[in-house]
């Protein structure tokens, strides 16, 4: 029986541009919607609906996370998203984040032979990790004003992180973080303001449930990694070690400028890394903290 031309165009329907979309594509179409709204820029309610649409299965979780990233008073200190997600998660999103980079670029490499390479490279799982929690707190820190951490408690055992590497670039992660908010205080203005430094030193997160100062587990074998670009592969620990004990350091001397009690500032010294003599050689500070140590033991 011959097929009228209703039942024609219902069978050629598939084929006219409603295939769905690839993972390449989406990948993409992502990582623009990332580029464009990753800082104050407030997505429009159909810039949200369009990420959600169309999405593979395979890549929910991705499009979940860059959603949230997007979107202001986001849910990213949530168990939901500070959990660990899976290698093959945390690799297509470490994978949109270049895409993103390239499409700053006015000299960009092809999108989609991007993809293709950085699918089918071998990439260091803490890489994974660490571009995963900077991306989090990045989004935090750009979305969610103004900065308070105060009731947060980070239950770093709570989320499947596999040792204490990956546990140690989540807290680092975090920390780099708030150690922004407080270095314009302490480097542009002139005196540095040490109140308002404090004020936002109050408002850290606490570390399973203890002050953020209390997480000590730093003796994880360092890696190498290219954490500017540009610079070459360098020492992790050696980057962000150094960046936090900038931040305690600068905490100390809050405490003291602000008249803050001498048992608040043993609390500090001897509850934190600020008195770990082995892990002197991860800072530029090295000579600064011996010298703490040899006034508390004149004193």
């Amino acid at each position: 029986m011959k097929k009228t031309p209703f039942l024609l165009l219902m069978t050629l329907i598939p084929f006219l541009g409603f295939a769905q979309v690839t993972e390449p594509e989406k990948i993409i179409g992502l990582a623009k919607t990332y580029k464009d709204f990753m800082f104050r820029n407030e997505p429009a309610k159909q810039i949200i609906k369009e990420t959600k649409s169309d999405t593979p299965e395979e890549l929910k979780y991705a499009a979940e996370f860059i959603i949230q990233a997007i979107t202001t008073k986001n849910k990213l200190l949530t168990d939901k998203y500070l959990t660990r997600p899976d290698n093959k998660i945390l690799k297509q999103i470490y994978i949109i984040r270049s895409v993103d980079l390239n499409l700053r670029k006015e000299s960009q490499v092809d999108n989609l032979k991007l993809i293709d390479s950085l699918s089918n490279k071998q990439i260091p799982v803490y890489e994974l990790i660490d571009n995963y929690y900077s991306m989090l707190f990045t989004a935090v820190g750009n979305k969610n004003q103004p900065f308070d951490f105060s009731d947060d408690d980070l239950k770093i055992k709570n989320y499947q992180l596999l040792d204490d590497t990956e546990k140690g670039i989540l807290f680092l992660r975090c920390m780099e973080y708030c150690g922004k908010t407080i270095w314009g205080y302490m480097n542009v203005v002139k005196p540095p303001n040490t109140e308002k430094a404090f004020e936002n030193i109050l408002k850290f997160p606490k570390f399973n449930g203890g002050a953020y100062y209390q997480y000590t587990d730093f003796y994880f074998n360092d890696f190498e990694m290219e954490v500017i670009t540009g610079k070459g592969p360098q020492s992790y620990k050696g980057y962000y070690l150094d960046k936090y004990y900038e931040l305690l350091l600068t905490h100390l001397l809050c405490l003291k400028k602000q008249g803050r009690t001498e048992k608040e500032q043993n609390d500090l010294l001897l509850g934190s890394i600020l008195k770990e003599r082995n892990l002197y050689k991860y800072t530029k500070y090295r000579e600064v903290l011996e010298s703490l140590f040899k006034e508390q033991k004149t004193e």
